[in-house]
């Protein structure tokens, strides 16, 4: 467990920068003593519900233990995952460990970019002044901080000529994409491909690795976003508005599903003989016919279904890093926010007016 974290939170609120001269160089000189006293600032979250319940609070900053690297966090990204732990929805969260009634813990934020600070004495892969990426969602979170102490097989080397702020969209979204692919579609050279939620974080990264992967890719995404989903390598684009997919008569080899809006059966109709659903993300419903009935429909048939919940590790995480690094992967990033309009970002996310992923710089 890491030591000296945001559990021990004060009630002073981290003042935002002003705009002046003046006020610009004093706000300066506080963050500098606030790191020399062992200070920071963090995102945290005490309780359920809008965004406004998240706070930026002055904390201690975290000690590594022996497996572990503190990391200066210089950029990090939103996902969809942290709107559901923000407020605790649906309740099948709290049911994870999360909590019941109100977060176990305070820290906040998975996707993280940054530089190592300090590592701890089992750690041999990273060393200081080391860029790292991390998805920290299977190791405590945090990521919504100036420093955060993340577990050596969480991190991954920064891909090379890769700016901070798209290193930080790509682990968690670009991970579930590869893995939703290649391991539960069984993606092959020359598969039609349909990924449907094209436009968002998972859906921008999983066109262009199906592309990678050698196969054709049509995209579904709403009207003003046909554009930006042409422009990430699909050949073709639907408009969901105006069309739905599984009712035009083509048939595709696999489809991944990032944005749910009806029912596993209507999906698979648009499956040819021997083709593969996996959903990954959108409603309720959708996710819980494909968990629980995606076996039971497998077996009936030629088809076959699965939804599943992505599993953060640096085997993965060095695959997407690689694929960044050759240009094969662009991260798409629509929007920038401050640690200070974490709470904006979020609900920005939530709207669903982003293209590609919203990302956090941290000064």
């Amino acid at each position: 467990m890491t030591h000296g974290a945001v559990d021990n939170v004060t009630e002073s609120v981290a003042k935002p920068a002003v705009s002046d001269l003046t006020g610009a160089t004093t706000q300066r000189a506080t963050d500098e003593s606030r790191r020399d006293d062992g200070r920071m600032r963090a995102v945290v979250h005490t309780r359920y519900g809008p965004p406004d319940v998240l706070e930026l609070r002055d904390v201690e900053r975290p000690t590594p233990d022996a497996d572990q690297v503190l990391v200066r966090v210089r950029a990090a990204s939103v996902n969809a995952a942290d709107g559901h732990l923000m407020r605790g929805t649906p309740f099948l969260v709290r049911l994870m460990g999360y909590g019941i009634l109100g977060p176990k813990r305070p820290q906040f934020g998975a996707d993280v970019a940054g530089v190592v600070e300090a590592v701890g004495s089992r750690v041999t892969s990273f060393q200081p002044g080391d860029g790292v990426i991390g998805d920290l969602s299977g190791s405590g979170r945090g990521s919504f901080a100036e420093f955060v102490c993340a577990d050596e097989a969480m991190l991954a080397s920064l891909p090379d000529g890769v700016d901070f702020e798209a290193a930080a969209a790509a682990p968690m979204a670009a991970v579930t994409a590869l893995q939703a692919l290649r391991d539960h579609g069984r993606i092959q050279e020359g598969d039609r491909v349909l990924i449907n939620g094209a436009s968002g974080g998972v859906g921008s990264f999983a066109v262009q690795i199906a592309k990678a992967y050698g196969a054709t890719v049509t995209g579904v995404c709403r009207t003003e976003k046909v554009e930006a989903v042409r422009s990430i390598g699909a050949e073709d684009v639907i408009d969901y508005t105006e069309v739905n997919y599984a009712e035009t008569g083509e048939r595709y080899d696999l489809i991944l599903d990032a944005g749910a809006h009806q029912s596993v059966f209507a999906s698979r109709r648009a499956l040819a003989s021997g083709g593969r659903y996996v959903l990954v993300g959108g409603a309720l419903g959708p996710m819980m016919q494909a968990m629980v009935l995606g076996p039971l429909l497998s077996r009936l048939g030629s088809k076959h279904t699965t939804g599943f919940i992505a599993s953060p590790n640096r085997a993965d995480l060095d695959v997407v890093a690689e694929l960044i690094a050759s240009g094969d992967v662009v991260p798409l990033v629509d929007r920038q926010f401050t640690l200070e309009e974490v709470p904006e970002a979020i609900a920005y996310l939530e709207a669903g007016r982003a293209t590609g992923k919203v990302v956090v710089t941290v000064e």
